[in-house]
């Protein structure tokens, strides 16, 4: 293109027309092509006429030659042509162009070579050129990726692919065996990890609805982006997730720099949790009445034990009847018509419990619990039940009056279990009773007091009853407790 763009120049000058038209053209137009061919680099700029006879040439002695190359036939018929041919100095690239004279017919030809040899040359400059680059640029990457390598060996720990995807299955293993549910956010707040417990308790089947999401989205209560914000953890705190009321524990994610880059929580039921305390309350409630029974009874065998050392044999037989009779009549009683063993127990154990304190404790004879839902939660009525009794008995021991005790009356007549507690205590103030559902109220001084009413009004609400209470100061307080037997 260079050559061509050159011989087109040179053809396409005025003088060099005029030059045709002179008896001798090579005297003007010789030292013209020498000096195109010094300033352009060619290896030569050759102008011949139609006949392809010189008039110029780099050996002026070949001046007035045939041109040789036979490639002149395209050129003669007005076309530019770039051609390799062999010329007198050897294989070449080559531009041609025709010179036109005014009437636009061809008077002649312009040839510019360059050297095949040359090329060469210039080409094997640049191939160097290219090799040491390309040298260079492979030890930069060589280099960088050494550097990266290093870096990423560094962020995974050293582990090896192979201990990656180990621990990767042991970790989806121990999310999956965890009975709590897990989820993680990253430092923008969108969902990176869940585990299936978490899935079941918001209602989704397919971890690829959840993953991915905005954390608000998906739990629009979360606090996990304000734990993420002030970096401090949230240990036990209560919150609603769905239809149920769970127990969450939410710890931001800090790298080594300190800074917060995403944030876990995991969460319970709440009723998962009663149920575990209930249990732990039912054990220390059947301890509690064993050892109220063992105390109680210990003191009636010393009596017995006196009676007959003193030869009072019928007085000591009457004891033994009676206690006998007693505590067979309210076991007959409870197993006829509170079959449930569950709360069959509690009364039990709150029959004894109640002897220890000198309370008398009542069990209406015309109480029936047999018709208990299934679906009912037991644990959730020993709640109700159990706390409504101790706050009876403690409202008891408080009243100075000679006469304590607490009535317990149960029916399943109608569409409703209802039960009804009354007492012979204080009474409830007003403004008391305004206040003694809330969580933490308490009239008592002592720690950790005011939630037994609370679980009962939770597990009420469970349970979708309702409890009303009636109260006299220094008389006494009834309450009573309904509950659907269907929804």
């Amino acid at each position: 293109m260079r050559a061509l763009n050159v011989a087109e120049t040179v053809a396409s000058t005025p003088m060099l027309r005029d030059a045709f038209k002179q008896k001798e053209p090579h005297v003007r137009i010789q030292p013209f092509a020498e000096e195109v061919r010094r300033k352009t680099g060619a290896e030569y700029v050759v102008v011949g006429n139609k006949e392809g006879i010189r008039y110029s040439h780099p050996f002026p002695n070949r001046i007035g030659k045939k041109m040789v190359g036979g490639d002149n036939e395209e050129v003669l018929l007005g076309k530019p042509i770039i051609s390799e041919a062999v010329g007198s100095l050897g294989p070449a690239i080559r531009g041609k162009a025709p010179v036109f004279d005014e009437h636009g017919d061809v008077i002649g030809i312009v040839s510019v070579g360059f050297l095949i040899e040359d090329i060469q040359t210039i080409v094997w400059s640049y191939k160097v050129k290219i090799f040491l680059l390309s040298i260079l640029a492979l030890l930069f990457g060589v280099a960088g990726a050494i550097v990266i390598a290093k870096a990423v060996k560094k962020a995974i720990h050293g582990l090896e692919p192979r201990e990656i995807g180990l621990l990767y299955q042991e970790k989806q293993a121990i999310l999956e065996a965890i009975r709590e549910g897990m989820i993680a956010v990253n430092s923008d707040g969108f969902i990176t990890m869940i585990n299936k417990a978490a899935m079941s308790m918001l209602g989704y089947e397919n971890e690829n609805d959840v993953l991915g999401k905005y954390i608000l989205h998906i739990i629009p209560n979360s606090r996990l982006l304000e734990v993420m914000r002030t970096g401090k953890p949230e240990c036990d705190a209560e919150m609603v997730l769905g239809e149920q009321m769970v127990i969450a524990n939410r710890i931001p994610i800090v790298d080594q720099k300190g800074k917060v880059i995403g944030a876990v929580s995991t969460f319970r039921s709440k009723s998962e949790l009663y149920r575990l305390t209930k249990e732990l309350s039912q054990l220390k409630s059947y301890a509690d009445a064993l050892r109220a029974q063992t105390h109680e009874f210990s003191n009636k065998l010393y009596l017995i034990s006196g009676l007959i050392q003193l030869e009072s044999y019928e007085e000591a037989l009457d004891i033994i009847t009676k206690e006998s009779n007693l505590q067979q009549d309210i076991v007959r009683f409870i197993m006829s018509e509170i079959p449930d063993p569950i709360i069959g127990g509690l009364l039990i154990g709150k029959f004894n419990r109640a002897n220890e304190l000198k309370i008398e404790f009542d069990i209406d004879r015309e109480s029936s619990f047999k018709d208990i839902p299934k679906r009912m939660n037991r644990d959730n009525l020993v709640t109700i039940i159990g706390n409504i009794i101790d706050n009876a008995m403690e409202s008891v021991l408080r009243n100075q009056r000679k006469e304590k005790k607490v009535t317990v009356f149960l029916t399943d007549l109608g569409e409703d279990l209802i039960i009804e507690v009354e007492d012979t205590g204080t009474g409830i103030p007003q403004e008391v009773g305004e206040k003694m559902f809330e969580r933490g109220f308490s009239t008592k001084e002592a720690a950790d007091r005011g939630y037994g009413l609370d679980l009962v009004r939770k597990s009420l609400e469970a349970l979708h009853g309702h409890i009303t209470y009636q109260t006299e100061l220094g008389r006494g307080t009834l309450f009573t407790i309904m509950i659907p037997k269907q929804r």
